[in-house]
């Protein structure tokens, strides 16, 4: 009761220093409430799934063995349901087409079906979740460095198929929640040195693309995600995101952004202007890169907070939908989850807290000394306070309450697998 207390007193001070600037921490507690994060179910297992019980492969890798993975359908479920309860707000589970409910059987992923994903479905509804959706090219014998843009047109249409059957459980799945699924397609596509023939491979994938998107499905939204490079893959990626830009602009499709696809020097958010001229919404994969697109856990650093202040400042949050995507497999699953999580939600508080009304009126008038003086003032207002209280309402720990909470799942649940 005497935390719950200080919690109180701490927003109402801090509501008054923001009414101060101009915001109105009411309003933005409203919004943030709305802001649902698609959770990544494979941080739960390091991206195994449920067909062949095998370590990634195809230009991803996962780091570390801690102890607790999760081993199958159940103990992934069981793991999500209790993600929720640390977290405000309500959010969505993202799935990849090998964690189907397979019954113990193979299914190639040719054949893969909605009846594979209908207990996810009921799942979802009973936890009053909604899902989101990719399909696999990765981690498959026929994976190799080519799927969609393989010259080889037995192993490329069996990755269309492959596509357009996940592009039908994605549907279903909207239907089913009255609300899109958002499907992301990535494939890994490229050369390890260099080739000679770029646009060959790139006229091919955009030939698969059109093709899988020939069909229109009414509970499903598409987006395509671009890439550096892969493991193993890095002289030369098809989807690149020259590729991909073009691509979602001509035909008018969501472009993803994946935080850890980039030259560690870029900053993801000096895209998000240019692409919400040419594409209808946007795709975030929050992740962090260290080095390479290692996926480490998101954290709350300048990159991810430019990435969400560029979204509210160009008033497109409600044009973007959120994600998160990275595999540490170093340390507690649960605890990975829970830091990310939280780390995007404060991004997006930070974001919807800045004076966004004074910023643009200093910029309109030339005043630039007072907009970067405003802007320096903002980073350091009491937000922690303000988030605090979003928890506190939300009936969820406050502050680091949530690691003792991790720390006796582990011991009763995770320490036992």
């Amino acid at each position: 009761m005497v935390k719950e207390k200080l919690v109180q007193q701490a927003y109402e001070v801090a509501k008054e220093r923001y009414a101060a600037i101009g915001v109105d921490t009411d309003q933005v507690l409203d919004l943030l409430q709305k802001q649902q994060i698609s959770l990544h179910c494979w941080q739960t297992d390091d991206v195994v799934g449920f067909e062949r019980n095998e370590a990634l492969s195809g230009g991803i890798q996962t780091t570390g063995n801690y102890p607790g993975r999760a081993r199958n359908i159940d103990e992934v479920r069981q793991d999500i349901e209790f993600v929720k309860t640390l977290l405000g707000g309500k959010h969505r589970l993202n799935l990849h087409e090998i964690y189907g409910d397979f019954g113990g059987k193979f299914v190639d992923r040719d054949q893969v079906e909605v009846r594979h994903f209908q207990s996810w479905i009921d799942w979802a509804k009973a936890n009053d979740m909604k899902l989101d959706f990719n399909s696999t090219s990765f981690s498959h014998p026929k994976s190799g460095d080519l799927t969609l843009s393989n010259p080889d047109k037995g192993i490329r249409d069996f990755w269309i198929e492959h596509t357009k059957r996940c592009r039908h459980i994605a549907d279903a799945m909207g239907k089913a929640q009255n609300d899109p699924c958002i499907m992301n397609i990535w494939v890994h596509d490229g050369s390890k040195d260099m080739p000679v023939q770029r646009k060959k491979y790139r006229e091919i994938l955009a030939a698969s693309l059109d093709e899988i998107m020939t069909e229109k499905l009414d509970g499903v939204k598409n987006c395509f995600e671009a890439k550096l490079f892969g493991i193993g893959l890095e002289s030369y990626t098809v989807g690149s995101h020259d590729f991909y830009t073009a691509y979602c602009a001509t035909r008018k499709q969501m472009f993803t952004l994946d935080t850890g696809h980039y030259e560690p020097t870029e900053n993801v958010s000096d895209f998000v202007s240019t692409l919400l001229m040419y594409v209808p919404e946007l795709m975030l994969h929050v992740s962090r890169p260290v080095r390479w697109d290692s996926d480490h856990v998101t954290i709350m650093n300048d990159q991810t907070l430019d990435l969400f202040k560029e979204l509210v400042r160009a008033d497109a949050l409600d044009r973007a939908h959120v994600g998160l995507d990275y595999f540490d497999a170093s340390i507690n699953r649960i605890g990975a989850y829970i830091i990310g999580s939280r780390a995007t939600q404060k991004c997006i508080l930070q974001a919807l807290l800045e004076p966004k009304a004074k910023l643009r009126e200093y910029e309109d008038k030339g005043q630039y000394f007072e907009r970067l003086a405003l802007m320096e003032e903002a980073k350091s207002m009491p937000f922690a306070a303000v988030f605090d209280y979003f928890n506190l309402k939300n009936g969820v720990p406050v502050g680091e309450d949530f690691i003792s909470c991790i720390q006796q799942y582990e011991k009763k649940v995770t320490s036992k697998r």
